[in-house]
């Protein structure tokens, strides 16, 4: 835990790679997984005379992008040369963006514990992405180091805020809202062990109720939110004594390790200059005119935030179930498909509940689940009319997951249906007063708390399929 007496000052810088076919300024090939060097070309391996054209489709998705998080799309922006020298960098420079870049502003809002902070963008800029370099080999004498070049010019857009966080936990919920909002929108597939969404953390640590900033250090390339939590946490104490003792924080990028829980130093942080930006002399100024702003606003769908607060006033769940149902737009989708036809609540309880736990068991996204929304229709229906109880309609459900079978016939098959006859009951109820008649006394005796135990010995005796009002109705009767 951060000491009482100091403060954590948290931006976060996030790459995220744009969901397009081919890379940023060549016809190259993105496909994830290809053989080594296999989608490369003059362009993106930065041969002599190799000219770049820049992709339009890029170019909208990270309009798309900036529209969404309220961010100021500029009418010019230019790309830059960032010069350094890396074996996974065939230019020996990178073309971003830096003075002038895409998108200025905006914001996302985040909440923790019900505490809502408004974290600000400085700004959206695009550029291309480095490749990659393969290490094997230990002890380090006979280490190989190996570059595979596929990544190299593939499209990013990298996502700045301010310095607005004040913890580890708002850190980590911001990357998780942002990186939902960019797979929403169709923007990144946000797949971060595919390396399509990374995240740099800059931290600083002060007084409390000092003005000035610390000394930053930034933790780079995080992709988890897990870990960027668990990384921000030990900088964070890391930093704290070495002010506490009496030192000073050196500036530098540090690299979380895993398997220590710890961050270790990589290298002296660069700063601007150190990179000798200058414009991209074979790049023309990226135009955008508020009639392609207008287009791909038009394409842009319901928002998460928006969508949710929807859920709530359209069909009167609560904002926690809303909240849950809006995570994904296919997720939202199987909701409301679920709700024109049954009660929302009931759906809302279904998909949270059932849905969500059989998910995660099974590691399936929504759109992997075999169960479509008609089917899971059924069996609420069948519930909502009293053919068969929530607990029967759980072994259904499990049975409708596994098989395709619709509820209404494993009900029938099965001889599921609810035990709604009062006297088929009487005879459940009697045989339970027989075998318990301890408790029988007891509630007689006014120990009401023994009525419960009834009910669900009842319950057991019908395998589930008594009716649960029918049941605790007669039996208040014979026991008088």
């Amino acid at each position: 835990m951060e000491p009482h007496a100091f403060e954590s000052v948290i931006g976060l810088e996030i790459h995220a790679q744009l969901r397009t076919q081919t890379k940023i300024f060549c016809g190259c090939r993105t496909d994830f997984g290809a053989p080594p060097n296999t989608q490369v070309c003059p362009v993106c391996l930065g041969l002599p005379g190799a000219l770049p054209v820049l992709n339009r489709t890029a170019v909208d998705l990270a309009i798309k992008a900036a529209l969404a998080l309220g961010c100021e799309v500029q009418p010019g922006s230019i790309f830059a040369r960032k010069n350094y020298f890396y074996p996974d960098l065939p230019k020996g420079y990178q073309i971003s963006q830096y003075e002038r870049p895409l998108a200025l502003g905006g914001g996302l809002e985040i909440a923790i514990d019900g505490v809502a902070t408004h974290v600000r963008l400085t700004r959206i800029h695009m550029e291309e992405d480095a490749g990659k370099s393969l290490h094997e080999g230990f002890p380090d004498s006979d280490r190989r180091t190996y570059i595979d070049y596929n990544r190299s010019g593939v499209p990013l857009i990298e996502i700045v805020s301010e310095p607005d966080m004040r913890s580890a936990a708002e850190a980590a919920e911001f990357f998780s809202r942002l990186r939902a909002i960019l797979v929403w929108l169709g923007v990144s597939d946000g797949n971060m062990e595919e390396g399509s969404l990374r995240c740099d953390a800059n931290v600083s640590v002060r007084p409390r109720g000092q003005e000035a900033l610390g000394t930053k250090a930034e933790v780079k390339n995080v992709n988890s939110f897990r870990y960027l939590e668990k990384a921000l946490e030990y900088e964070i104490e890391r930093q704290v004594e070495i002010v506490e003792g009496g030192g000073r924080v050196i500036q530098e990028t540090r690299l979380w390790d895993s398997s220590t829980g710890r961050t270790f130093s990589m290298r002296s942080k660069e700063e601007a200059h150190d990179y000798r930006y200058f414009p991209e002399p074979d790049l023309p100024p990226l135009v955008i005119d508020e009639a392609r702003i207008a287009r791909v606003r038009d394409t842009m769908p319901e928002l998460p935030a928006a969508r949710s607060r929807r859920f709530v006033e359209q069909y009167a769940i609560p904002a926690y179930d809303a909240g849950v149902l809006t995570q994904s737009s296919a997720l939202a989708d199987y909701f409301e498909a679920t709700a024109a036809a049954v009660s929302p609540k009931a759906a809302s309880n279904w998909i949270m509940g059932e849905l969500l736990r059989t998910m995660k068991e099974r590691g399936q996204e929504i759109d992997q689940v075999p169960l479509r929304p008609a089917s899971l229709v059924g069996l609420i229906a069948l519930i909502e009319k009293g053919a068969i109880s929530n607990s029967v309609g759980k072994d259904v459900f499990a049975k409708m997951y596994d098989s395709g079978r619709p509820a209404d016939a494993i009900v029938a098959e099965e001889g599921l249906a609810q035990i709604g006859d009062e006297g088929a009951l009487q005879l459940v109820i009697d045989e339970v007063l027989q075998k318990n008649a301890d408790a029988v006394a007891q509630y007689r005796a006014g120990k009401q708390q023994t009525f419960g135990f009834l009910v669900g010995q009842v319950m057991k005796g019908s395998k589930g399929k008594a009716n649960p009002k029918l049941a605790s109705d007669l039996l208040k009767r014979v026991l008088g």
